[in-house]
């Protein structure tokens, strides 16, 4: 059993070296669907009224061709459990600090929202307000925000990744600075991967539920969720129900 995790982690680090200059994964889909390409390109032109098929103007799709819908599990997850508890606290405005802009984008239609990021989003929407902030000096006073939301950010801070400074005490920091402008009976919603304790520079930290917790530690729990290594979701389950993943996802809600 050891010895296959430490393959596994092996073969994980191997992939990640090849993946940040060219991704082998696609290119095998890719070389499954050129044959399919081509024999789709042939039909098309044989049909009646097919459209000229200049070669400068095509664009190869060679991936797509699968049996279901693909999803990244933590941000799927994670912007629905986020988006339905939002709706049901009902804040205006809410501020939401570096998560997937699409949940940002979403929750503007039926409220105001503050999009803080330390690369502020170059668009602009009625409802969206983008401001540029770091996560680890919010620019926002002490006990200033009702609601607050942090997806899938936190464990990005002080890696260098997003050109922000490094720093060991990334994560940490960036808690201190939600929970401190954080108001009174507000809600936070946040999220970070959760298992194994680790370092992956420079993609991010992994935390055991319990470290956020205690990062935490002036604010109160109400709801603990996640997705497990597998992609399976689960709603109000024990903090240690994740902590022996290798990379699962730590849903937290917490109230002041």
């Amino acid at each position: 059993m050891i010895h296959r995790l430490k393959r596994s982690r092996a073969l994980r680090t191997a992939y990640a070296w090849t993946t940040a200059f060219t991704n082998p994964t696609r290119m095998f889909h890719a070389m499954r669907g050129l044959p399919l390409f081509v024999r789709d390109y042939f039909e098309y032109r044989r049909q009646p009224g097919a459209e000229p098929l200049a070669f400068s103007e095509m664009v190869p799709v060679l991936d797509d061709r699968t049996s279901w819908h693909g999803i990244d599990t933590h941000y799927f997850y994670v912007n629905v459990w986020a988006s339905r508890r939002i709706a049901m606290t009902a804040p205006a405005p809410h501020f939401d600090v570096g998560s997937q802009v699409v949940l940002s984008t979403v929750l503007s239609a039926t409220r105001p929202v503050v999009f803080i990021d330390y690369r502020p989003l170059r668009a602009r929407i009625e409802g969206l307000q983008s401001v540029a902030g770091d996560l680890v000096r919010l620019p926002m006073r002490d006990g200033s925000v009702s609601s607050l939301s942090c997806l899938h950010v936190a464990e990005h801070v002080g890696l260098g990744r997003y050109g922000d400074p490094v720093d060991v005490a990334g994560t940490r920091k960036a808690a201190a600075e939600l929970a401190r402008v954080l108001a009174p009976g507000g809600h936070l919603f946040f999220a970070v991967p959760v298992g194994r304790e680790r370092v992956a520079f420079n993609a991010h930290r992994v935390h055991a539920p319990a470290t956020i917790r205690h990062y935490f530690d002036s604010l109160n729990l109400r709801e603990f969720s996640g997705v497990g290594d597998l992609g399976t979701y689960r709603e109000n389950v024990p903090l240690e129900t994740f902590q022996d993943d290798e990379y699962g996802c730590g849903l937290f809600w917490f109230t002041k």
